[in-house]
């Protein structure tokens, strides 16, 4: 495995657009609309981890200031999970950019991955019908 790799430079956004919506609500006109934003929305960036030049995992961010972002999106195709590559992404990303702070929002299904990677879990009670959903944040210091 080689390190992220900028999808914004990606020449076959069909593997990206599949992976994507591994993690999100699978709407096609959605995850074509995320797609769209992380190529054209320069506070945004989409990276993804590649094994024998498959596709395996992804992370998106906005960038809300300088080492601060939050965490929109991260998938890993479904053969490679439970190996570490979803915690991987997240500290590669954080080590190269230099974060000091991120913040991901997330259902009862993702917290506890949030949980072991050292994220601060905060309940938001119910934001949609009978779905809690959980502010997780991530602090270092420089």
């Amino acid at each position: 495995m080689v390190s992220l790799i900028n999808l914004r430079d990606s020449s076959d956004l069909s593997e990206v657009k599949n992976l994507l919506s591994e993690c999100m609500w699978s709407d096609e006109e959605r995850v074509n609309t995320e797609v769209t934003k992380y190529l054209e929305d320069e506070t945004r960036e989409l990276y993804g981890r590649f094994f024998n030049d498959e596709l395996v995992g992804l992370i998106g961010v906005i960038c809300r200031s300088i080492g601060e972002v939050e965490l929109k999106h991260i998938a890993i195709k479904p053969d490679y999970r439970g190996q570490g590559l979803g915690r991987k992404l997240v500290y590669e990303y954080v080590k190269a950019k230099n974060i000091v702070r991120m913040k991901a929002e997330t259902d009862k299904d993702a917290v506890g991955f949030y949980n072991k990677l050292g994220f601060t879990i905060t309940s938001l009670g119910e934001r949609y019908s009978g779905v809690e959903r959980f502010e997780c944040t991530f602090s270092r210091h420089k």
